[in-house]
C-alpha cells in the first residue's frame, strides 16, 4: 500500500473513524442466542417473518437476509405486514434488516386506502408491456404463464369455478383487454360481468401412463386458444384422473396481466376464498392495494421527471459493447420451438448454507451470489473479463411516496443491463466481492432504465437507449416456491407438463435464459438455449461450471470464520475497498 494512501487513512477524522466503529459494531452484532419480541410491534413482526421466511422462531436481532430473506420475501412481509395496519415498505426491510430497528422505523395505521372498487378504463402500458409488443413475436396470443396443481380426492369443480370467479372480481388486471389503434397498442381494464373459462375433462378411463400426455396435450390447446382482444385472459381445466386420485387443476393466465409475484398472490387468494367456500363463509379477501392502473400511470409521470433523467448517464455507460457468446451454430434459428433445458441443482444442506450462511459471512443477497457463479462460467467460455447481462427483477420498488403494490396483481417485471467488469478479479471470491459492489451502484435496483427507455416522452432518450448493445444472456431469480402450499394444503404442485406456455413460432429474447428457484428446498437453476445455435454439452459443461462455483463459495463460507466487508456494507463511512481493508487489518 502506497505511503500517500497510508497517510490518508491516517487522517480520517476522529468523527468518521467512530462512526466506522459503531457501523461496524452494528453489522456485525448479529445475535447467536435467541431474544423474543418485546413489544406488539415486534411480535407481529416476528409472527410474519416466520410465516413468509418458513422458520419456527425469529429473534428481534435475527437479520433478514441471513435468515435465508430474498427480494421477492420482501414483497410477502409487507402485505402480510400492512395487512395488520403496520407501514411498511420494502425499502426500510433492507434498510433495516431486523426486527429491533424495523420496529423503530415503522408507521402504525397510516397506510393509503387503495380504491376498492372496480377499476375501469384505459391503463397506460407498462415498459415491459411495451417490450413485449416490440418484439414482434408470432401469435402474440400465446405467451402465458401457467401452474398445474394436484387435488385432493373428493373437491368440488363448481366451488372451484366459483372460486377463481372471484379472483376475476378482485383482480382487476385478470380483466384487462388488448387492442391496436394505429399501430399501437393500448389495454383498457374492463368491468364486472365477464365469467371464467373453466372447462372440465375426464381422463379416468385411460390408463394411468397415458393420462399424463393427455394432459399436456390437453394443456397446449389451452395455452394457445386466449384472445388478447376478447379474452377472458384466464383460463382454468378441471382433470379427473379417477375417483379416488387426486385430480388436476391447470390455470392459465397471459403473461401480459402477470408476473411470478401475480402469481403466489393469486394462488393465495384462491385457496382463501375456497377454504371460505367449502365451509360456507362469507367471502373475505384482504383490501387492494395500489392498482395496476394507478401504478402505471404514475410511473408513466415519474418516467419524465427530472430525477429520472438524472439516471441517463448512467444506462448510456451500463450496455457497452461485450464480446458476444461463442455459438456451435452461428446460422440458427433462435426460436421456442427449438428451446433446450439444461437443469443443475444443489442439495437441501447446500441451499441452506447459499440461503443463510453465505449472506451472514459475505453480506450479500442470493442474487448477487448467483450472478458471481453465472459470470465465472460465461467469462471461461467467451474468454472474457466484461460482460453484458440483462437482469430480471420485480419490479416494484418503492419508487412514489404512498404506492403499495405488495397485492396488486400485473406484470410489473423489470429487466435491466449490466455492464460487469471482472479486470481486477482473480477468484470466485473477488469476483463476488466486486460484483456485490457494481450491483449495489446501480439505481434504484434497476426500475429507471425500463421507464426511461419505453416510457419517456423525450424522443432522444428513447433512441440513444434502444440503439445501444442488447445483452445476450439474462439472468431471473424467482424465489422459493417451497411456501407456496402448506402441507396440509387441498393443493399441491403437480409433477406432469402444463404444456408450452409460449407459441413455438416466437423468437426468443435472448441466447442463454438462466432460471433458478428453490422448490422442496433445493435450489434448482435451468439453463434454456436454442438447440438450433448450441450444442447441449456446450451449455452442460456451462452449467457444472456454474454449480462448481456456487459449491466453492459455499465450502469457502463454511469454512471462514470472519466476515468480509465491502464499501456498501458501510456508506455513511465513504471508504474506498483498501482503506477498509486496512482498517480491519490494524
Amino acid at each position: 500500500m502506497s505511503d500517500d494512501l497510508l497517510k490518508r487513512i491516517d487522517l480520517l477524522s476522529q468523527e468518521k473513524r467512530e462512526l466506522l466503529e459503531m457501523l461496524m459494531k452494528e453489522d456485525t452484532g448479529s445475535q447467536t442466542t435467541y431474544i423474543a419480541p418485546r413489544t406488539p410491534v415486534e411480535e407481529e413482526l416476528a409472527n410474519i417473518w416466520s410465516q413468509v421466511l418458513g422458520i419456527e422462531r425469529v429473534g428481534i436481532h435475527d437479520n433478514f437476509l441471513e435468515l435465508g430473506g430474498d427480494s421477492i420475501q420482501s414483497i410477502q412481509v409487507v402485505a402480510k405486514v400492512n395487512q395488520v395496519g403496520i407501514q411498511l415498505s420494502s425499502n426500510q426491510l433492507f434498510e433495516h434488516p431486523t426486527i429491533a430497528e424495523l420496529a423503530t422505523v415503522v408507521e402504525i395505521n397510516s397506510a393509503p386506502q387503495a380504491q376498492q372498487e372496480p377499476v375501469i378504463g384505459p391503463v397506460p402500458l407498462t415498459p415491459i408491456q411495451k417490450w413485449f409488443f416490440e418484439q414482434n413475436l408470432e401469435e402474440l396470443h400465446h405467451w402465458n404463464q401457467a401452474v398445474l396443481l394436484e387435488v385432493q380426492p373428493g373437491q368440488d369443480p363448481a366451488l372451484l369455478e366459483q372460486a377463481f370467479g372471484q379472483l376475476l372480481i378482485h383482480h382487476d388486471a385478470l380483466r384487462l383487454r388488448f387492442e391496436q389503434k394505429q399501430g399501437t397498442w393500448q389495454q383498457i381494464n374492463k368491468g364486472l360481468g365477464e365469467t371464467v373459462s373453466f372447462s372440465q375433462f375426464d381422463l379416468s378411463q385411460i390408463t394411468e401412463s397415458e393420462q399424463p400426455s393427455a394432459i399436456e396435450r390437453i394443456a397446449t390447446e389451452l395455452q394457445s386458444s386466449l384472445n388478447l382482444c376478447e379474452g377472458p385472459l384466464m383460463k382454468v381445466a378441471f382433470f379427473n384422473i379417477g375417483d379416488q386420485k387426486p385430480s388436476r387443476l391447470l390455470l392459465i393466465v397471459h403473461h401480459l396481466v402477470v408476473d411470478g409475484v401475480s402469481f403466489r398472490i393469486m394462488l393465495e387468494d384462491f385457496q382463501t376464498v375456497y377454504q371460505q367456500m367449502t365451509r360456507g363463509e362469507a367471502i373475505f379477501l384482504p383490501p387492494k392495494t395500489t392498482s395496476f392502473q394507478q401504478w402505471s400511470g404514475l410511473l408513466t409521470e415519474y418516467a419524465n421527471s427530472q430525477e429520472l433523467k438524472q439516471e441517463l448517464t448512467y444506462w448510456l455507460t451500463q450496455s457497452l459493447q461485450t464480446q458476444r457468446i461463442p455459438v456451435d451454430f452461428p446460422e440458427g434459428s433462435n426460436t421456442e420451438d427449438s428451446t433446450g433445458i439444461v437443469s443443475v441443482s444443489l442439495t437441501q444442506q447446500e441451499t441452506q448454507a447459499l440461503l443463510q450462511e453465505i449472506p451472514a459471512v459475505y453480506r450479500t443477497q442470493i442474487n448477487e451470489v448467483l450472478l458471481t457463479s453465472v459470470v465465472q462460467a460465461v467469462s471461461k467460455l467467451a474468454q472474457t473479463r466484461t460482460l453484458l447481462i440483462d437482469l430480471e427483477g420485480h419490479g416494484r420498488e418503492a419508487i412514489i411516496e404512498g404506492v403499495d403494490t405488495s397485492r396488486t396483481v400485473g406484470w410489473f417485471t423489470s429487466v435491466f443491463p449490466v455492464h460487469l467488469d471482472l479486470e481486477k478479479v482473480h477468484d470466485s471470491l473477488d469476483t463476488l466481492m466486486s460484483l456485490k459492489e457494481q450491483l449495489r451502484s446501480i439505481p434504484k435496483r434497476g426500475i429507471g432504465y425500463g421507464w426511461l427507455r419505453y416510457c419517456s416522452s423525450d424522443v432522444e432518450i428513447t433512441e440513444k437507449l434502444s440503439a445501444l448493445p442488447q445483452a445476450e444472456i439474462i439472468l431471473n431469480y424467482l424465489g422459493q416456491f417451497d411456501r407456496v402450499f402448506a402441507d396440509s394444503s387441498t393443493f399441491q404442485l403437480a409433477q406432469e407438463s402444463y404444456g408450452m406456455t409460449n407459441s413455438p413460432k416466437a423468437t426468443r429474447s435472448h441466447l442463454l435464459q438462466i432460471i433458478g428457484k428453490v422448490m422442496g428446498g433445493q435450489l434448482q437453476m435451468n439453463w434454456a438455449y436454442s438447440k438450433n445455435i448450441h450444442r447441449r454439452d456446450t451449455i452442460e459443461n456451462l452449467a457444472q461450471c456454474f454449480i462448481e462455483t456456487l459449491r466453492s463459495l459455499i465450502n469457502h463460507s463454511q469454512s471462514n470464520n470472519s466476515t468480509s466487508f465491502t464499501p456498501s456494507d458501510f456508506p455513511e463511512a465513504e471508504l474506498s475497498q483498501e482503506q477498509l481493508d486496512q482498517l480491519f487489518r490494524n
